[in-house]
């Protein structure tokens, strides 16, 4: 069984047992968190496709850590006008174990 889940404004396909990493969500580690924005369970042939969200349907997903992505390295620079700037960022997240997905 599958599901593809939203969070953090981005769209994830995920099943039972997987190891995900979203954007940062504000909890402790090791604490159990439901995410109710479903929008499609599948199960083998059959799948379920909300509009936009799959009523009742919930995934269940245990925070495993906190972090921060590889670093992204910005540069501009115009040539000619002696204009160069450097910039980085670093996303932080929140690594998830998926566990139970309830499709109603």
């Amino acid at each position: 069984m599958y599901a593809v889940i939203k969070t953090g404004g981005k769209q994830y396909r995920v099943a039972s047992g997987d190891k995900i990493k979203v954007e940062q969500i504000a909890a402790d580690i090791g604490q159990e968190i439901t995410i109710d924005q479903v929008l499609a369970v599948g199960n083998g042939g059959d799948l379920k496709i909300g509009v936009p969200l799959v009523s009742g349907a919930t995934v269940k997903a245990t925070i495993v850590a906190h972090g921060k992505h590889d670093k992204v390295r910005i540069f501009k620079m115009r040539r000619r006008k002696h204009y160069q700037k450097h910039q980085g960022h670093r996303q932080q997240y929140t690594e998830l174990q998926i566990g139970d997905i309830a499709g109603a």
